[in-house]
């Protein structure tokens, strides 16, 4: 039928997407030594992708990295996604912000780590932590993967959106992520805010000790 538009939802996996995501996943970590040592890494791995829709992008983040003084990297990131919640990177604070609803959000994440079957290294970070999500679906199951970043795509494109307004270089990594995913992204910022409810504002709470909320032990299956 004319003028109408199909879009494949089902999850894309092919061996670029999930290079993307890996870099994707290294460049939005905090720039320890570790991280920064595979700069050269990532561009080598960039330099063999034929993909310019999602490369270009993704080069401007590794390359603001690759030429960046290490403190003021560390300094910069901290402020970014540490101490600002407009650029947070744990994905269910978007969706449910300090909410009761959140520890059921991440419980959520956690189980879909469980049931793939992996132990899955949190890295002290909860597990919607977005580079942890995107490492997961890059490394241990890339179909479960993409089915939790599409389920919480609003929350990735309204940090794209947040690092945009900002000047970020960092915006370059989003976008590549987004550019792998099966649905189009949403042209604006008020497109994205529609894909999901208005964050609340409740801070009641999380349970302290609620298990859904420690990070995995990767000693223990």
């Amino acid at each position: 039928m004319r003028g109408l538009r199909v879009f494949d939802r089902r999850p894309r996996t092919t061996a670029a997407d999930t290079v993307i995501r890996l870099i994707a996943s290294w460049c939005l970590s905090y720039p320890d030594d570790e991280v920064l040592e595979r700069v050269e890494l990532m561009r080598a791995a960039l330099d063999e992708l034929d993909d310019p829709r999602t490369t270009a992008a993704l080069r401007q983040t590794v390359d603001h990295l690759a030429v960046g003084d290490p403190t003021v990297l560390r300094r910069d990131y901290t402020e970014l996604f540490d101490l600002s919640k407009r650029h947070t990177l744990y994905l269910s604070y978007w969706s449910d912000g300090d909410t009761r609803r959140r520890g059921t959000t991440l419980g959520e994440f956690k189980q879909a780590y469980r049931d793939s079957g992996f132990l899955v290294d949190l890295h002290g970070e909860l597990p919607d932590h977005l580079p942890v999500v995107l490492e997961f679906s890059a490394r241990v199951d890339p179909a479960r993967g993409v089915e939790l970043l599409e389920k919480h795509r609003a929350a990735v494109e309204l940090i794209r959106f947040a690092l945009l307004d900002s000047g970020s270089p960092y915006a370059g990594a989003l976008g590549a992520v987004c550019a792998t995913l099966p649905s189009p992204s949403p042209s604006d910022r008020a497109a994205a805010m529609a894909l999901c409810a208005p964050t609340p504002t409740e801070t009641v709470g999380l349970e302290p000790f609620d298990p859904r909320l420690l990070p995995i032990d990767p000693t223990r299956a």
